[in-house]
């Protein structure tokens, strides 16, 4: 059976990178690597070890780059939440950028919000029903 591991994201600056998404987002940070020799760093943050079937994110910082073209191919990381009001109010007082306010999707009745990483990376936060907690 496969499994999605994790998501690599370029980034600029590790450690402010690692601030927002175990600070502002609540994650943990998981492991961090180093390779000197091809001047890499990688750090690996998410809600919960990947040994539980749980996705995360690896942050890749290449120490000779300190910013990357979007492009425009990526669109987004999704996160449930149980309460996506309250978290947008928590990463806005942690200094986050909340680039959509929670609330019913265009046309729809799913309610979301969209949050921008220090990178200008999209996170959609998506509020969770009961039927769909304890998935992921």
């Amino acid at each position: 059976m496969a499994q999605l591991l994790h998501t690599m994201l370029r980034v600029g600056d590790l450690e402010r990178s690692i601030a927002f998404y175990t600070q502002v987002m609540g994650m943990k940070l998981l492991r961090k690597s180093e390779n000197s020799e091809y001047k890499y760093t990688l750090a690996f943050v998410g809600y919960d070890e990947e040994s539980t079937g749980s996705a995360v994110i690896e942050l890749t910082y290449n120490w000779d780059t300190d910013s990357y073209d979007m492009g425009n191919a990526f669109g987004h990381i999704a996160i449930g939440e149980e309460d996506i009001y309250a978290r947008c109010d928590a990463i806005a007082s942690a200094g986050g950028k909340v680039t959509r306010p929670a609330g019913p999707v265009a046309g729809g009745s799913t309610e979301i919000a969209f949050v921008e990483d220090p990178d200008g990376y999209k996170i959609e936060l998506i509020q969770m029903s009961s039927s769909q907690k304890g998935l992921g």
